[in-house]
């Protein structure tokens, strides 16, 4: 498997490690990209949803891509989330985290103000317009409510600096039809839609699950870059106790944040508010998930 993108193609989107009383721990931060960089991986997102970007300050978001380009060096590439509802804070935002050492920057829907299509292909090509990086979009109206539609995405292909979008959408066709009509490299931004995403043309994965199976999921890659779907698709089947522990027990932050710390890669699970660490019963879900997924304590 080669990386062809600014952006990697097996990258995990980074929990933000924190300290009990809630600061960043820059350690941790540290112990964890070491752990990725170790497990497969080529790239990681900081300050998207599992790094808890509501809950972080502007100036926090900025430290976090500056910590873990410094932990990386070119061993990631690192892609900051520098997307938001204010266009200006957006903009504003891409120029810190290019000056602060990132390779490439994630920019999501608009949030909570839904915008119509003409104003979210107006609010991307204005960051686009502003940034010096490549950008992924990302895709998901689970969480923004305003999707990209398939003719926006088409239309904002034609722009130099838009390269990419990470899908979490969860509407195969729709992403098939955007592959078909344009050159965007594409992301599954779904551990459970990874194995479908990919075999129809995806060129890579941003992943929660990722922290503690990037090695599986570089094997997937790598198996459909062979040809290969039947040992791609053992994979996607070895996988499935441990994404259901992660992603279905409560919030992939929360609970891949208890696997890290069950693997011994961090010292603690601690979360911001509105989000709070698990119960354990969720903790006895997550670890027989590992265990089913032949992923065991370090």
């Amino acid at each position: 498997m080669t990386t062809t993108s600014p952006f990697g193609r097996v990258i995990t989107a980074m929990v933000t490690p924190m300290t009990p009383d809630g600061a960043l721990d820059t350690t941790a931060v540290a112990a964890v990209v070491e752990h990725l960089v170790a497990t497969g991986h080529d790239g990681v997102v900081v300050n998207g949803t599992t790094g808890e970007s509501p809950t972080l300050t502007a100036g926090e978001s900025i430290t976090m891509v500056r910590e873990v380009k410094a932990a990386a060096g070119d061993r990631l590439k690192v892609t900051a989330g520098v997307g938001s509802n204010n266009t200006a804070h957006a903009i504003q935002m891409a120029a810190e985290a290019t000056e602060a050492g990132a390779d490439a920057l994630l920019v999501v829907s608009p949030y909570y103000n839904k915008p119509t299509q003409a104003g979210l292909i107006a609010h991307t090509r204005a960051i686009a317009d502003a940034a010096v990086l490549p950008i992924m979009l990302y895709d998901i109206p689970g969480r923004t409510a305003t999707p990209f539609a398939t003719e926006s995405l088409i239309a904002l292909s034609s722009h130099p600096r838009i390269l990419a979008v990470k899908d979490a959408k969860g509407d195969l066709w729709a992403s098939t039809q955007v592959m078909a009509a344009t050159d965007l490299l594409w992301y599954s931004g779904a551990d459970e839609m990874n194995l479908p995403l990919l075999a129809q043309g995806a060129h890579g994965v941003v992943s929660v699950v990722g922290h503690v199976a990037g090695n599986h999921y570089r094997e997937m890659v790598t198996a459909l870059d062979a040809g290969d779907l039947a040992s791609a698709r053992a994979v996607h089947h070895r996988l499935i106790p441990v994404v259901n522990a992660i992603m279905g027990t409560s919030q992939g932050a929360i609970m891949v944040k208890a696997a890290l710390v069950e693997l011994g890669i961090i010292d603690n699970a601690t979360v911001r508010l509105p989000y709070v660490q698990g119960p354990e019963e969720h903790l006895e879900v997550l670890r027989a998930g590992l265990n089913a997924s032949g992923i065991g304590a370090a």
